[in-house]
């Protein structure tokens, strides 16, 4: 598969390490177009792609375009765009907050798919939802889907408005678990542990809670309370976090980054 990244930043190299390493393409079937000499000589050297820092080189050919920018600086790159995209090529946009409208109307092109990833796809472990124009064909949401499953799971949703709730969900979630990693961390520093060892803990506790759930086939709620021991430190340490307003500030989050990602998606 030809695949022109527009895009060489963290996410746009997490789709590449991903793809090369699925074999979802080979190395000089993927070109990287970015505006810093440093990525691209980096990306160019781990990974054997080609470069350029010429939009029109990494577009000519390419069978799936990867729009991995800034969303400040779409506007620019879409002009730079426009009447360049030939039938038949798939436009792949992982701009956060950027609607499907807006990249149509941006481009003047319709063989669109937009993509939520997030961060965990830099060790192939992420969460990608993502959404077609009725005009993509179901060759092109095939190869939608294998480059999106090279960094993980991925989940196809018939509504764009999805999308929104995915990046509050799944995109905003990593950096909440990263809060009450931290905060989990510090607080068993505060009652003695040291640093290197409440890491340890509470990592692994992370990682072994996340993969119970998954494979337990029980819901959250009901390993909770196996955990839970009546009048243990279990419940009262549930107890704290339910006088803190530990749901409702959760929920409180998640609301916010819906309603701010329908605005920047206008």
């Amino acid at each position: 598969m030809r695949i022109g990244f527009i895009g060489g930043g963290v996410m746009g190299e997490a789709m590449i390490r991903g793809i090369l390493a699925r074999g979802v393409a080979r190395p000089e079937e993927i070109i990287v177009c970015d505006t810093s000499a440093i990525r691209r000589e980096a990306l160019s050297r781990d990974y054997g792609v080609k470069v350029t820092e010429d939009h029109s080189m990494a577009i000519k050919g390419a069978e799936v375009i990867v729009l991995a920018v800034k969303p400040q600086n779409l506007a620019e790159v879409m002009e730079e765009m426009r009447g360049r995209l030939k039938s038949g090529q798939l436009v792949l946009s992982i701009v956060a907050g950027k609607s499907i409208a807006t990249l149509t109307r941006g481009l003047e092109y319709n063989d669109i798919v937009r993509a939520m990833p997030n961060t965990p796809a830099q060790i192939g472990e992420g969460m990608s939802v993502w959404t077609a124009q009725p005009e993509v064909t179901r060759s092109q949401r095939e190869m939608a889907k294998s480059i999106l499953s090279a960094i993980g799971r991925e989940i196809n949703v018939s509504n764009e408005r999805y999308i929104d709730m995915a990046t509050a969900v799944s995109g905003s979630g990593p950096a909440y678990v990263f809060l009450f990693i931290e905060s989990l961390i510090d607080a068993a520093v505060h009652i003695g542990l040291p640093r290197d060892m409440a890491e340890g803990l509470v990592l692994q506790t992370m990682l072994g809670s996340s993969r119970l759930a998954q494979e337990s086939g029980k819901a959250p709620a009901e390993l909770r309370n196996m955990v839970t021991s009546p009048g243990g430190t279990t419940a009262e340490g549930l107890l704290q976090l339910e006088e803190g307003g530990m749901r409702a500030i959760i929920a409180h989050a998640v609301i916010a980054g819906y309603e701010k990602a329908r605005e920047l998606g206008g």
